[in-house]
């Protein structure tokens, strides 16, 4: 009967996170939207942006791969049991 709460709890914490941050991000851009006006850009700006959130976006991912795996080891050298049911 307690296998469905830790589903149930991940899955409701990811989509609060998940609109929340939708929504920061949303408020954020308006925000930088309405500070500019109606400059023309000629897309130098984005694609600088756009430059920058993929690095921030490739560091995350390979720390995380990185924690992961650093996770792993440790487990396996302090003996636990890392099979899969």
């Amino acid at each position: 009967m307690m296998d469905w709460v830790p589903v149930v709890l991940v899955t409701f914490k990811v989509l609060v996170l998940g609109v929340g941050m939708f929504f920061a991000i949303k408020w954020h851009y308006d925000q930088g939207k309405k500070e500019a006006g109606n400059v023309n850009d000629n897309g130098n700006e984005k694609r600088a942006v756009l430059r920058a959130s993929g690095k921030v976006a490739t560091v995350f991912v390979l720390s995380l791969f990185g924690l992961g795996l650093f996770t792993f080891v440790l487990a396996s050298k302090l003996g636990l049991d890392l099979t899969l049911p």
